[in-house]
């Protein structure tokens, strides 16, 4: 197993070469006046590019009030601007033959551009117009406040996911900003006020809180004068403020229970605090998570679902700027008690932290992660984002090419680290969503 892992690692090193992104120097960067940084991978490949613009503005920034506005934003951006009306924005890049998409973290809101090469000053026209001069107007307010209102009540009553989720973060989290959902609270959604929403977009969209990569097939001297043109003009802004709650230690177990008459069967979920992904552990966590949940040859899935305790059985560990949440989450096949299934997934942590894993099952999911990592680098798409969330989550975008280097010096004693160190009684959240209470609780 250990010639497979040189080998592997010898494979994707070379593909990272042919693919043109193999070490930071690949990538040139340069921040304007006003704050914006910008990064740009020269790819000719393909005759296209993109545009990923990374705000530093999640829901982590937010407080009791105006719960949710970050992610009212990745719609209210979308809606018209000074030059570009409603609709326009769309409309104008689709004519150009681009497309788009954005997506809101509890750290992060990301506006992704795809387009061919040529319509590169288009599109820094466009998002130039809607970070400087978004119309915040208040009918456009009422009518996507009535968008996000519905998408938070269909997505609750669509995911089980979500409705745990939801209450465990409450629970887990009882000072930091990460308890609440993304989407936020319904009566927040109700009460944001134009002023509300006209100061966040000020502050938390203004060019100095703004990490931008640019990758494909451009040209750095002309992304330059583009950038001047268009991004360097917008004035920067005192910056947003600091999060500086801490959420203190968590001392003993908490449990909640959520009753949902459409479940068929019990939901658990575990959820343990662990530390950012800025932390030495976060690569011995990522492959624990890959251990005991990712895939049919994982512990979790054969163990509970080939053992038909569970149809179901997950990780997840977000990547995120403060320490978080690492959940496991369990669905129960028929006939299989909501204590059941809980005390299974709890006995595949014990047995990690008890027994450890052999190098052999940690080579697998080292190779598992190499070849993610490859298959991401292949695409611009791909570069852009992994290079913008790495210089977000790990201070720096050149880190993401220590990452193979990073899981490789992983070790299975690392592994059966942190899980005695993280995944224990006193560091965990437990929520069970039913149709209705075991008697036995």
């Amino acid at each position: 197993m250990k010639s497979l892992w040189i080998g592997m690692s010898l494979m994707m090193t070379l593909g990272l070469s042919e693919a043109g992104a193999t070490s930071a120097e690949d990538i040139n960067s340069f921040t304007l006046d006003n704050g914006m940084k910008i990064m740009v991978l020269q790819d000719d490949s393909i005759p296209n590019a993109n545009m990923y613009l990374f705000w530093r503005v999640g829901s982590r920034n937010e407080a009791p009030g105006i719960t949710g506005i970050s992610h009212f934003f990745e719609h209210m951006m979308f809606n018209g601007a000074k030059k570009y009306g409603p609709k326009q924005f769309d409309r104008t890049m689709e004519a150009a033959g681009g497309a788009n998409n954005a997506y809101t973290t509890e750290d992060i809101t990301v506006y992704t551009d795809w387009f061919p090469a040529g319509a590169l000053e288009t599109i820094f026209d466009l998002e130039a117009d809607r970070i400087a001069d978004l119309d915040i107007n208040a009918d456009m307010v009422e009518s996507e406040r009535g968008v996000v209102a519905s998408e938070r009540l269909t997505g609750l009553e669509n995911s089980n996911w979500r409705v745990i989720q939801e209450e465990v973060k409450s629970a887990a989290f009882r000072a930091h900003p990460y308890s609440w959902s993304v989407i936020g609270h319904e009566s927040d959604i109700a009460a944001w006020t134009l002023e509300d929403l006209q100061q966040y977009h000020k502050t938390n969209y203004a060019p100095n809180n703004a990490v931008v990569v640019i990758a494909g097939d451009v040209q750095l001297e002309e992304v330059k004068r583009l950038a001047n043109q268009y991004f360097a003009p917008i004035p920067a802004q005192q910056p947003p403020r600091q999060v500086k709650t801490v959420e203190p230690q968590q001392q003993g177990e908490r449990r909640v229970f959520v009753k949902k008459a459409s479940v068929s069967t019990p939901n658990v979920m575990l959820a343990y605090h662990v530390p950012a992904t800025s932390d030495a552990d976060y690569y011995a966590l990522d492959l624990l998570a890959a251990i005991l949940g990712e895939g049919k040859s994982s512990r979790l899935y054969q163990s509970l679902v080939d053992g038909q305790i569970a149809l179901e059985a997950d990780t997840y560990l977000p990547m995120s700027f403060d320490p978080n949440l690492f959940y496991f989450l369990g669905v129960a096949a028929p006939n299989v008690s909501a204590s059941q299934l809980e005390q299974a997934m709890l006995a595949q942590i014990a047995a990690i932290s008890r027994d450890g894993v052999s190098q052999q099952e940690l080579d697998k999911v080292k190779n598992l992660r190499l070849m993610d990592f490859y298959r991401t680098m292949e695409t611009i798409n791909g570069k852009a984002n992994t290079i913008g969330s790495y210089e977000l989550y790990f201070g720096s975008y050149d880190k993401l090419f220590n990452a193979p280097q990073a899981y490789a010096r992983v070790t299975p004693e690392d592994i059966q680290r942190v899980a005695g160190t993280y995944l224990t009684r006193a560091n965990r959240t437990v929520g069970v969503l039913a149709a209705q209470e075991e008697q036995d609780q």
